[in-house]
């Protein structure tokens, strides 16, 4: 199903609690630094796609960034962007195949959720949802909203 779906920020906990579990495993989830541009959309363009890179970019240009990473052994493992496309988006998110299935996505969502609440948001909409609807709904009760794609993205130049 491809949809927005709708994030009540001020349900968040008031901290992320669990990301020990992913420092005993020598993986860290930080805000994202320009320096590290080209080593955070190469691994984007390598492991996703030049689309979400392209999002990603503009998400490391904004002050404050607007990226967070997952980083082990010196590597990108997975990101997420807030802010990307237009104000009050979430996304895009991506976690490499390997690393799926340890609540990487899951800290990577609410590093950027949790910021966007400490920005002003009282809401978040995570945009072109296709199949994380089941994550989305049972990691941060977020909502599909109906009728709601291809909303900004079909002002794309190929849609």
């Amino acid at each position: 199903m491809q949809t927005d779906m709708l994030v009540k920020l001020y349900d968040l906990e008031p901290t992320i609690t669990g990301m020990e579990a992913l420092t005993q495993q020598g993986i860290s989830i930080k805000r994202a630094l320009p320096p590290d541009k080209h080593k955070i959309l190469s691994y984007i363009r390598q492991t996703f796609q030049d689309n979400w890179a392209n999002e990603c970019e503009a998400a490391l240009l904004g002050k404050p960034v607007s990226c967070f990473i997952a980083v082990k052994d010196k590597q990108v493992i997975g990101f997420a962007c807030y802010e990307a496309t237009a104000k009050g988006f979430f996304g895009p998110m991506g976690v490499s195949d390997e690393h799926r299935g340890n609540g990487i996505g899951k800290f990577l969502l609410l590093s950027c959720l949790h910021a966007m609440k400490e920005e002003g948001y009282a809401y978040a909409i995570i945009g072109w949802v296709e199949d994380a609807v089941p994550f989305y709904e049972k990691t941060v009760n977020a909502t599909v909203i109906a009728d709601s794609f291809p909303g900004i993205f079909g002002r794309m130049i190929d849609r």
